[in-house]
């Protein structure tokens, strides 16, 4: 089967690779600041239309499109993991294909995606307001389940104000690329989530990486700028893939002694860590010396979109200068109550948080008995390393083959040679689905070689 496809072109072609564009020392601001040559004009002032190059033709715009065959050949190989269709509730167990499969591959952290207060919340907002706003929250599309929402954010993590957005990714964007400015740096961690990666090449500051949870090589990076110039340092609070925290004490400190602002993106901490779910700032105790905090709906919190959490002015300032959410219409109406139902339940049933540990613990106690390698996971993200393309790919058709539904993960998402299958509980995975689990990864890890 390895002659069928060309398993080491795969893991540039399948993903965008972008490690051109993230070399540590891009200088975005002098890319910004080039002055452009004027325009030739002609006398009534219209340009100067130029004249045909001559020599070889150049690429065409779609030739990478007809030269892009990797998917193809996953596919006809039997292999090709990705767009699967799932016919039923995002639940412990879903339907592909007319069969029934556990379901290890969802962020439903808090088991609420199918929830029937949930449900019943979404249709009387339908009923109230329609199925959208028609309109941005800058002009005609803020409702009042929108500030509502806002507010019972706002308390949850204990900040001044809260704005929403239509999708985490759009937070990322909107909110690095509105406050770094030129002459500013934003730094981040080699293996943040891509919607902070892109928010950070769209800023016109300079973009700085540092090694993954490196204290070392960040405070090498603070070192080496002007104290005065600005500094937003922006992590995880929980690494998808990696599933580890971000040392935070430590990042707040430097930051402190260095003059920079903190952001922490709590996509897989939200309904995970901290006092009623509150997320990484929470559980460390430091909320006050992270100035923003980011979130969004799609994992625990049963629903899709995303916010930011701040000071009061840190927000007026957002919702008047960040262009995702300007130029990107409101969050729906039905989004929105299933945010404020799933809040109430992960506030009013604890019980929850308690039992995705519980399951977190014994699912990671069972693989490394079984002798899988998971890596520095601390959450119930549990990264099963395979540290092979093919192999990621055939662990994951496998484990389908018998019931199990996981996701495999390689570059860009983790650097070449980190290959990994991801597994994620939710806490209304029960025992015995987990021992199920278990008895599966086991097998096939034994066919595979992996233990």
């Amino acid at each position: 089967m390895r002659s069928l496809v060309c398993w080491k072109s795969l893991n540039i072609m399948i993903y965008q690779d972008k490690t051109a564009a993230l070399e540590q020392d891009r200088r975005s601001a002098d890319l910004y600041a080039q002055p452009r040559r004027p325009a030739a004009t002609e006398p009534n002032h219209r340009m100067v239309r130029s004249k045909a190059a001559t020599g070889p033709r150049s690429p065409s715009m779609l030739d990478k499109v007809k030269n892009f065959n990797s998917a193809t050949r996953l596919r006809a190989a039997g292999l090709y993991p990705y767009f699967r269709v799932i016919s039923s509730a995002q639940d412990t167990e879903v339907d592909i294909d007319g069969k029934k499969v556990l379901m290890l591959g969802s962020n439903s952290y808090l088991g609420l995606t199918n929830h029937p207060k949930i449900k019943e919340a979404t249709r009387a907002a339908v009923d109230k307001y329609g199925t959208g706003c028609a309109g941005s929250r800058f002009l005609n599309g803020t409702l009042d389940i929108h500030i509502e929402l806002e507010q019972a954010l706002a308390q949850l993590v204990n900040k001044e104000a809260v704005l929403l957005y239509s999708t985490g990714f759009q937070v990322n964007l909107g909110v690095i690329s509105a406050l770094v400015g030129k002459g500013e740096y934003v730094l981040g961690d080699k293996s943040n989530h891509a919607s902070i990666v892109e928010g950070c090449l769209l800023t016109q500051g300079r973009f700085l990486r540092f090694a993954h949870r490196d204290m070392a090589a960040l405070e090498n990076r603070l070192r080496q700028l002007e104290p005065e110039a600005g500094k937003l340092i922006v992590v995880d609070g929980v690494f998808s893939m990696e599933g580890d925290i971000i040392q935070l004490p430590d990042l707040c400190r430097l930051a402190s002694a260095h003059n920079a602002l903190v952001m922490v993106d709590d996509a897989h901490a939200i309904g995970v860590l901290g006092k009623q779910g509150a997320g990484t700032a929470s559980h460390f105790g430091l909320t006050d010396q992270v100035h923003l905090i980011m979130g969004t709906f799609s994992k625990s919190l049963a629903s899709l979109g995303g916010f930011i959490a701040s000071d009061a002015a840190t927000i007026d300032y957002l919702k008047h200068h960040s262009r995702a959410l300007i130029f990107s219409a409101s969050m729906s109406p039905a989004n929105a109550a299933a945010v404020l139902a799933a809040l109430r339940i992960m506030i009013q049933e604890p019980e929850r948080i308690a039992r995705l540990w519980h399951n977190t613990e014994r699912m990671k106690q069972g693989l490394r008995s079984l002798g899988f390698d998971l890596g520095d996971s601390q959450t119930p993200i549990l990264p099963v390393y395979v540290r092979d393309l093919m192999t990621a790919f055939q662990f994951c058709k496998r484990l389908q083959d018998e019931g199990v539904f996981v996701n495999p993960v390689v570059s860009p998402a983790v650097p070449p040679g980190q290959e990994l299958i991801r597994l994620s509980l939710m806490a209304t995975h029960t025992d015995r689905q987990i021992d199920f689990a278990l008895d599966k990864l086991g097998k096939v890890g034994r066919e595979l070689g992996l233990i």
